[in-house]
């Protein structure tokens, strides 16, 4: 049974991971789609894009902001982005996440939110820090330092959806 809940948590991190950067991929796309005009977009991600326009070899690189341009330089952003993560391999503790969303939209801290009823933000992110931790023992070591019980499978799990649900009703309404 212990074999199955060690499972049970590397698949619920895997999923956690790919949902938070899936996340930011959307919303990456949805700024590029929806906002009227590149001024609209976040500072960070205004920075972002100017810091990596700025490193381009080629002396015209500025112009593919011209007119609409900027809406492409995100989508190609997006793409670069995605190509990215693929290469490198991380895990998603709380600053791996704080960074992807830094990263691909101009959000700071966006953990600073992870709070719902009873939970802290600090906690929360306390929290999945520890469950990730414990994945990266059973899915490196092969084996975890302790026993992984059904319960902190439920409790993992329970955590993810609630963050789920707390992140749904105050971002994604």
């Amino acid at each position: 049974m212990e074999v199955l809940n060690k499972a049970a948590v590397v698949l619920i991190t895997s999923f956690f991971e790919a949902y938070c950067e899936d996340l930011a991929a959307e919303a990456l796309e949805r700024l590029g789609k929806h906002s009227n005009s590149a001024e609209h977009l976040p500072k960070e991600l205004q920075k972002r894009v100017a810091k990596s326009l700025k490193s381009d070899i080629h002396d015209l690189a500025i112009w593919k902001l011209a007119d609409d341009g900027w809406r492409d330089v995100l989508k190609s952003r997006l793409a670069e982005l995605q190509e990215e993560r693929n290469r490198r391999l991380n895990t998603p503790k709380t600053a791996y996440i704080d960074e992807l969303f830094e990263d691909a939209v101009g959000i700071p801290k966006v953990s600073a939110q992870w709070r719902w009823n009873k939970m802290s933000a600090k906690r929360a992110k306390e929290k999945l820090d520890e469950f990730v931790s414990l994945r990266g023992e059973v899915a490196h070591r092969g084996r975890a330092l302790e026993n992984v019980s059904k319960a902190q499978v439920r409790a993992y799990y329970r955590h993810v959806k609630t963050w789920w649900k707390s992140l749904k009703t105050t971002w994604i309404a």
